[in-house]
């Protein structure tokens, strides 16, 4: 099975520079026409029979994955297991505000500690670990290809234990997951390949130029 992961586009918190987390956050105009660039690249692309199209329930997750849906005339089916990282007291906040609000919290995130669990909400290896299942459990339907809509913590997270953090196309973003500069771009795509799993492309952009 190939899986085409797909992180939602630009959202008004993206915009704002704001901790989004859990919150449902509607996607900008910019969000929108990158949704519609990305679902383009799935229509031209050659992908098996039996595709089906599946989405994280926040808003921005599943706006982006309702352009993909009626782009390519794939039913959109909801995963609450897709969902972003629970960031409990962050929420809401602005970056540039984190530090000075809360700066012992920051301090212990930021230090790369994947078991501090965020005052209220969830530690790096919880949100890995949810994302992993989640991929793995897609793995298993008869599909033959899946595209999966989600969101950057989450997938870049999933993707760094299934692969390893010292793979090489996650080298890089293993070293600031889940931060105010992501991984993964928003509308961008990387494609995972079962069983295996292999990693065959990440955070591929050039559809949206």
């Amino acid at each position: 099975m190939l899986q085409i992961l797909i992180r939602h586009g630009e959202s008004l918190s993206n915009r704002e520079g704001r901790v989004q987390g859990q919150a449902d956050i509607s996607l900008t105009d910019v969000g929108r026409q990158q949704a519609a660039a990305v679902a383009a690249w799935c229509r031209s692309q050659p992908f098996p029979d039996r595709c089906e199209l599946w989405s994280s329930p926040l808003c921005r997750a599943q706006e982006t994955a309702e352009i993909i849906g009626k782009s390519t005339g794939l039913p959109v089916n909801l995963k609450d297991d897709l969902v972003e990282l629970n960031a409990g007291v962050f929420q809401g906040h602005l970056w540039d505000d984190l530090a000075d609000r809360f700066p012992e919290d920051v301090a212990q995130w930021r230090s790369g500690d994947i078991d501090f669990q965020i005052p209220g909400g969830e530690s790096r290896r919880q949100l890995a670990q949810r994302g992993c299942d989640a991929l793995q459990s897609l793995s298993c339907r008869s599909a033959r290809s899946i595209i999966v809509v989600a969101h950057g913590g989450i997938l870049t997270a999933a993707l760094g234990l299934l692969m390893g953090r010292d793979h090489a196309l996650l080298a890089e973003a293993a070293e600031r997951p889940f931060t105010r500069l992501p991984a993964l771009e928003n509308c961008s795509v990387s494609q995972l390949q079962w069983p295996g799993p292999e990693l065959i492309s990440f955070n591929e952009t050039d559809h949206l130029s």
